[in-house]
């Protein structure tokens, strides 16, 4: 069902990467500054090295913070010892990052993520089915007191967001977002080969994914076919939006964990292997016998 809402998991921080993107450009938010400046702490307090990291380095998970979070689905688990890493020095996809990020968006902007969504987001491109009473953010916090925003689209609705990226920030005429902002945040920042916990860097030519600004980009300098300048959400249990320019293509993929499989007890889940096999059906399907290579 397209227009049913459901979950976005980690999709949602793609989507903040855009909405900070208006800021950024009119000087509200400086992606210079510091935790420190911020006068950020959390739960037993963040580390003198730990508060040197700026928004940037939240926003390309590098800060070095590794600082609890207060929900679970990232690679703390495989974190450094804190304090241990410079800021901007080390990637490790860290919800502490991320979580961190939106604080900084809403103490910079003034605003609630929300709000923003909203008014920045959902009603310049026409979202069908964007509900402001579905999302609410959630998390521990006695482990830390950045909650995760987490939100709630359809799967049409995903696909409107990647068309926007797609055609660089412009929808129907207007410039929701700069290209500018557009291209930054889905260039690459951590290639593959500097992906941690180093298990990353070995999944193979299939699953060349690095990180830019909240968005997986396409690791493979070389590439001259369908996966050239291609980037993408990706989201637990079977969350994507991906976006091909080569092929002037956006695909939105999404299932509902709790949407149980008929006569079963399983959720329904894909996860990112399954994905790669349907995306490149996909291609596929679009370029017959290589002809889009």
């Amino acid at each position: 069902d397209l227009t049913r809402l459901s979950y976005l998991a980690s999709v949602r921080k793609s989507v903040l990467a855009i909405l900070y993107g208006k800021y950024v450009e009119n000087g509200t938010i400086s992606l210079r500054k510091t935790l420190k400046e911020l006068e950020f702490t959390d739960v037993g307090g963040l580390t003198e090295r730990e508060l040197e990291a700026t928004v940037e380095h939240l926003l390309t998970a590098r800060s070095g913070v590794y600082h609890p979070a207060s929900n679970s689905g990232d690679d703390t688990g495989s974190a450094p010892p804190r304090g241990s890493q410079t800021p901007g020095a080390y990637y490790l996809y860290n919800n502490w990052d991320f979580n961190a990020a939106g604080a900084a968006f809403e103490k910079m902007t003034g605003r609630d993520i929300y709000d923003a969504l909203e008014t920045d987001l959902a009603r310049p491109i026409g979202m069908q089915d964007f509900d402001r009473s579905r999302q609410r953010k959630s998390g521990d916090a006695t482990r830390s007191q950045f909650l995760a925003y987490h939100m709630w689209l359809s799967a049409r609705d995903m696909a409107r967001v990647g068309l926007l990226m797609l055609r660089e920030g412009n929808w129907a005429g207007q410039q929701i977002v700069s290209r500018d902002w557009v291209r930054r945040i889905s260039s690459l920042v951590t290639p593959v080969n500097e992906m941690n916990p180093p298990s990353h860097r070995a999944l193979g030519t299939g699953m060349r994914w690095g990180y830019g600004y909240l968005w997986w980009v396409w690791d493979a300098p070389n590439s001259t076919g369908s996966f050239q300048g291609a980037y993408t959400g990706i989201g637990a249990v079977g969350q994507f939006i991906t976006v091909l320019p080569q092929l002037d293509m956006v695909v939105a993929h999404k299932t509902d964990a709790s949407d149980p499989v008929p006569n079963s007890k399983r959720s329904r889940t894909v996860s990112r292997t399954e994905y790669d096999s349907i995306l490149r059906m996909l291609i596929a399907a679009k370029c017959p016998r290589g002809k889009c290579e």
